[in-house]
């Protein structure tokens, strides 16, 4: 490019065009980018510190490049440093009819470009081209998260792969790839779109084979119910490349949504195993109910009990003993499956191991209600049995409950409640003597929902003090996981044998910080039954003091 103004101005069109189509962009960008090339240029020639602009006109390819000045009085300063400015004779002899203030243009000659401003030229038109490149890049795939998109290997660094996708190029990372899985420059590949990033460099479009939503993605391709949302696939879980879960629905009670995901002859879940490399497929039924579908995510294995914990989302599952190996699965891939299916944390023993621990809870409740009253084992056994588990149920339940108990008669019941109670007195005396030899002022034990086992716990775990606590974090008092040598290992909280649920921890937190004043509690909610109608509200029949201020105020207006 020997001169941008004395190329021929078709043929500088004509470029601005072929630029446009081969990098996919509107032509006015490229024309757009090469009147900031010129104007680049033109201020390196003639002055960093003029406004200079440059228009191309889309039709005809005239270039003109002016010079905007603003108009001044004649006996305004004019330092050499003011090249924006011209005196309003000067103006008048260009223009007669410039008036002071006026910003006005002046056309300057078209110049050669030396090599320093063609230079400055390319750079400025390639980095606008690809600037636009990469938004419309992003604009095209940023609504594309979800698809199977078609390309063609370009190129393999260090396991990650680079695919070609026609008007965009997406990057499969390693951990994203089935295992074992091997491509070469060329290579027809199928991939999930996962996530578009705009970056610095460019829009980032994330493709992977290991991704669930690809399995999911295979299926709407095969089975033409799920195409169409007859069948709904609710959850998938993947070891790439090894074994999968998928929970499905029909929203239709008469087609079966398994039956028509194997197809028949399983025509239509094979042909998804080819494509994921002989992956094995367990298609099972997702059930409203959590404790069936978690039965369902365990199949093969065969459920004997299910025990539900909400609130750490955690469940226990007992199965026989013959079907502990086949519910944990090879390297306990069945069981991790299922629980990354259901989003439930599934603890497994068998039937012998629950039967045992039973027995031991059974054994354990018996010698403590035992000790506590002073009563003989079989009175303890039948408190047990009846599900007396604790000194507290004795002590505080209506003694017609004890009493019903066969064998027991109220003055039975009433000894029992009064040894439960005193034992649970001496009990309190000596935590609050641990308390305060532990250090734990009493305003500790003065915040609601700190009990008085709590404060001795809160003690141990060095928190003497409100301050103390209010310095903690739910995780403290909870207890968190942590990753070590690959393993996921718990880290016991200072109150985690008490179970408080995240909303509990961070409440008793919060109350801990409004008492030493680092935040202020919350106002009180006011309801519309706390107000009281009075006065000139209740004689202008309002019940709402804010619409009788309202009602005040129209009034006056309408008198003034």
């Amino acid at each position: 490019m020997a001169t941008g103004i004395s190329a021929n101005r078709l043929e500088l069109l004509q470029i601005a065009e072929a630029v446009a189509r081969e990098k996919g962009i509107e032509k006015e960008i490229v024309i757009a980018s090469i009147e900031e090339a010129i104007q680049k240029a033109a201020r390196s020639r003639y002055g960093a510190e003029h406004d200079i602009r440059v228009v191309i006109d889309t039709k005809t390819g005239e270039t003109s490049i002016k010079r905007y000045l603003t108009v001044v009085e004649d006996d305004a300063e004019i330092d050499e440093e003011d090249v924006g400015k011209i005196r309003i004779s000067d103006a008048r002899a260009l223009d007669r009819d410039a008036f002071v203030g006026q910003v006005t243009d002046e056309e300057l000659p078209p110049f050669e470009f030396g090599r320093v401003q063609t230079q400055m030229a390319r750079q400025v038109v390639t980095g606008k081209v690809r600037e636009a490149e990469r938004e419309r890049q992003f604009e095209e795939f940023k609504d594309r998260v979800g698809e199977i998109v078609n390309g063609s290997v370009k190129r393999v660094e260090y396991g990650n792969v680079i695919v070609d996708l026609g008007r965009g190029e997406g990057i499969m990372r390693r951990d994203q790839s089935i295992p074992r899985e091997n491509f070469n420059i060329g290579d027809r590949i199928r991939c999930y779109i996962y996530d578009v990033r705009r970056e610095t460099k460019g829009p980032q479009i994330m493709l992977s084979r290991a991704h669930g939503g690809f399995m999911a993605k295979l299926f709407a391709q095969e089975v033409p119910e799920v195409y169409d949302g007859v069948i709904e696939i609710r959850a998938v879980a993947r070891d790439p490349g090894s074994r999968a879960k998928m929970a499905v629905v029909s929203n239709d009670s008469s087609i079966d949504p398994v039956g028509a995901c194997v197809g028949m002859r399983g025509s239509r879940v094979q042909a998804v195993v080819a494509e994921l490399q002989g992956e094995k497929i367990d298609i099972i039924q997702w059930n409203p109910d959590e404790a069936t579908f978690i039965v369902n995510a365990l199949a093969p294995a065969e459920v004997s009990k299910v025990v539900m914990d909400e609130e750490d989302e955690r469940v226990e599952v007992v199965v026989p003993d013959e079907q502990l190996s086949l519910a944990i699965g090879r390297r306990g891939q069945n069981v991790r499956l299922a629980s990354q299916l259901t989003g439930w944390q599934i603890d497994i023993m068998t039937e012998t191991q629950e039967s045992e621990r039973r027995q031991k809870l059974f054994a354990e409740t018996t010698a403590l209600v035992q000790e506590a009253l002073d009563v003989d084992e079989v009175i303890a056994q039948l408190l047990a049995t009846e599900g007396f588990i604790s000194v507290e149920d004795v002590a505080y339940v209506e003694p017609h409950e004890v009493a019903s108990i066969e064998g027991f008669d109220e003055d039975t019941a009433e000894e029992l409640q009064a040894r439960a109670r005193d034992f649970l007195d001496k009990e309190a005396a000596a935590l609050d003597a641990r308390r305060q030899e532990l250090g734990v002022e009493d305003g500790v034990l003065e915040i609601e929902g700190v009990t008085l086992p709590m404060a001795v716990a809160l003690g141990e775990g060095e928190v003497k003090t409100v301050e103390d606590l209010a310095g903690l974090i739910p995780d403290d008092l909870r207890g968190w996981f942590e990753s070590k040598d690959g393993e996921r290992v718990r880290e016991p909280g200072i109150l985690e044998a008490f179970g408080l649920t995240l909303d509990d921890a961070e409440a008793l937190i919060m109350r801990a910080r409004i008492a030493i004043g680092w935040v202020e509690a919350p106002p009180e909610p006011v309801y519309e039954e706390d107000f009281e109608v009075q006065g000139d509200e209740a004689e202008a029949g309002l019940e709402n003091p804010e619409d009788y201020d309202l009602a005040v105020a129209e009034g006056e207006a309408q008198d003034a």
